[in-house]
């Protein structure tokens, strides 16, 4: 059974390493490497950041937010980073989390949540619908991975 709880500065080094994962798959993200700790508590709310932990206290996956913009009208639109130890992916933590994250954000006042999602992360767009979210269009040419 897995336990949620708070991330914080203590879980930093197992939640680099999933992302560090979820990097090197290449379909996670555009980051070709995971920031600091202060860079990445900076660039993520303050509320909203869940880590699942296993009976042991390994970490299993992380889940937080960040805002889609400084402009005041958009303050309750956040975007959902989550991510799964390659070891724990199939096994329910990202629903898990997910929902979890849900709750978590509606307490905190945000009425919506998006997820920027590669088109080849099947698994992530699988647990977003499932979760209720819906796929609203595909960008092209939003960001670089790799210099391209």
């Amino acid at each position: 059974m897995l336990q949620l709880q708070a991330l914080t500065a203590a879980h930093w080094p197992p939640v680099r390493a999933i992302y560090e994962q979820g990097i090197a798959t290449g379909n996670a993200t555009f980051e070709t490497q995971a920031p600091t700790w202060e860079a990445w508590d900076q660039g993520h709310l303050a509320h909203s950041r869940l880590v699942a932990l296993a009976p042991d206290g390994t970490v299993r996956g992380w889940a937080a937010l960040s805002p889609v913009s400084g402009r005041c009208v958009y303050g309750g639109v956040a975007e959902i980073s989550i991510y799964i130890a390659a070891e724990a992916r199939g096994q329910g933590v990202g629903r898990q989390l997910l929902q979890a994250l849900i709750q978590e954000s509606e307490a905190n006042g945000i009425w919506t949540l998006q997820a920027g999602t590669f088109e080849e992360n099947a698994a992530s767009i699988g647990l977003h619908t499932q979760a209720g979210f819906r796929v609203i269009g595909h960008r092209e040419r939003i960001g670089q991975h790799h210099g391209v």
